[in-house]
């Protein structure tokens, strides 16, 4: 079970001011084996590309790259925290460590 699910919401801690460092964004999606995740609006490429069946102009694309998931922060209640784990009424749920909050 990872400490982050996709649609949460978390912020840039570390990296590269270009790549995203300090923006909040939403979850797209996890790469568990990799240890990544898709950040909206973080970290985002441009892919230069023949015009195909899909894509009839071609052109330049923008489209988010994956960052390593050790470098993003939950954001509860505006600001980041860690992610724990603890039992509730015989569920594994997790926590905000800052306030102790479970969050789902």
């Amino acid at each position: 079970m990872t400490k982050i699910k996709t649609g949460d919401t978390v912020r840039v801690m570390t990296g590269n001011i270009e790549k995203g460092k300090g923006k909040e964004g939403k979850v797209l999606s996890i790469d568990k084996k990799k240890g990544r995740v898709l950040v909206e609006g973080v970290n985002v490429v441009k892919r230069h590309s023949k015009p195909s069946a899909q894509n009839q102009t071609g052109g330049i694309i923008e489209k988010e790259a994956p960052i390593d998931i050790s470098n993003v922060m939950y954001v509860h209640k505006g600001k980041p925290t860690r992610v724990g784990f603890k039992e509730v009424d015989g569920k594994k749920v997790r926590y905000a460590k800052s306030t102790g909050d479970v969050i789902d």
